[in-house]
């Protein structure tokens, strides 16, 4: 099944990933990707869709979709490092993955973000995603 990142949650000052199931009256109703229980997310909640979120690189921004597979093709037939990782093993890894990161702006705390978001995307759900035209599509079908 494919990922959609736009309904895959951060939120702040909550532990992992959740997936967007439904408004509800006083926020968002979310069920967390590790263990499938839901959760309700009232107005005050920071909640960010990982399709929002990209990475500083000398060109600009690099979405968060394309960091993740050019973490796995940078990590191979091998894990990606995780954010228990040494810092200096997580920024090479980082360097070998994402070249042309902007280093005074994406920090190793950020690297170690991305590091476990995308450990629970490879865990819990997977790494082919949707693309915009098949939302497109499946918007048009409605």
């Amino acid at each position: 099944m494919k990922t959609d990142l736009s309904k895959i949650l951060s939120v702040s000052g909550h532990h992992g990933l959740y997936e967007y199931i439904a408004q509800a009256r006083t926020g968002a109703i979310a069920e967390a990707l590790c263990d499938k229980k839901r959760t309700v997310f009232d107005i005050h909640s920071r909640i960010t869709t990982l399709a929002d979120i990209a990475i500083f690189t000398s060109e600009g921004e690099m979405k968060l979709k394309d960091v993740f597979l050019a973490i796995k093709e940078a990590a191979g037939d091998k894990p990606a490092p995780t954010s228990k990782s040494a810092d200096k093993d997580i920024k090479s890894f980082f360097a070998k993955a994402v070249p042309n990161y902007d280093e005074d702006r994406f920090y190793v705390s950020h690297m170690k973000k991305v590091l476990d978001w995308y450990g629970e995307i490879v865990n819990y759900a997977s790494l082919d995603f949707v693309e915009e035209e098949e939302k497109e599509d499946k918007a048009d079908e409605k």
